[in-house]
């Protein structure tokens, strides 16, 4: 991309609507310059604009976002087929197993949210399309990543905010470079209360019918009732069998 076909405005107002999160749902302007790295003066500007056309909600103080802002992340869904095609399946498995299954992606360091099937509620956050989760501890995240080059998931890493979420959380670069060689060779990530003490979880990869991985699957499960050791036991199977009734169906 030449120099000139950049737009810096639109790039400045994205980083502000990224700033808001589940943790940070009420924003001021000084939060906003700090959390952008922009000047308070840009961040006003940016928020003013956003409550202008109607994306955001300003009290004189704070400013949240409105529904309005859902537009901008139906678009993909509504765009790309690949949340449509694997819902059904992901249902039907949630079913089957009596537990909760998901789908999602890559995006940079962190893994989105695409599609999802929810028996019960096995994490302390409420888990829907458009959610986040790093990459490096997730469980969907780990398969993605091992799909790729070494250089390229090594950089990745590189770029991550690799902090533990419990004791057990990997963060070392080394270790994570040796389990993602060990999930590429065995075809499939476990993830043992990495992310949330409680919570273990299990993900293949999704294959398009060019052999390209484009997505993730997985099934997670409260460590109480299903240990990790035994989740591929219970769950691998199942999740195999929708990755390859997927397959034929993904471009």
């Amino acid at each position: 991309m030449q120099e000139t076909d950049f737009v810096s405005g639109f790039a400045r107002g994205l980083k502000v609507i990224e700033a808001f999160g589940e943790t940070t749902p009420r924003l001021a302007i000084a939060d906003v310059a700090k959390a952008t790295g922009l000047d308070r003066a840009t961040a006003r500007r940016c928020l003013l604009t956003l409550a202008e056309l109607g994306y955001a909600d300003y009290d004189g103080k704070f400013f949240v976002l409105t529904p309005k802002i859902l537009r901008l992340g139906h678009a993909y869904l509504s765009a790309t087929p690949l949340p449509h095609i694997v819902q059904p399946f992901l249902d039907k498995l949630a079913e089957e197993v009596h537990q909760s299954a998901s789908a999602s992606v890559l995006d940079g360091t962190e893994v989105v949210y695409i599609a999802r099937a929810s028996q019960k509620r096995v994490m302390s956050i409420n888990l829907m399309p458009g959610s986040r989760l790093p990459a490096y501890c997730a469980s969907m995240g780990r398969v993605l990543l091992a799909a790729m080059p070494d250089n390229e998931s090594l950089a990745l890493l590189k770029q991550s905010n690799l902090k533990s979420f419990t004791p057990r959380t990997l963060t070392d670069p080394i270790r994570l470079m040796e389990e993602l060689a060990r999930v590429r060779e065995q075809g499939f990530a476990v993830i043992d209360q990495e992310l949330e003490l409680g919570l273990c979880s299990i993900a293949v990869p999704l294959e398009n019918d060019r052999g390209r991985v484009v997505a993730a699957i997985n099934i997670g499960a409260p460590a109480a009732s299903v240990p990790a050791a035994e989740m591929a036991d219970r769950y691998l199977e199942p999740l195999k069998s929708v990755a390859r009734l997927l397959k034929s169906l993904l471009r």
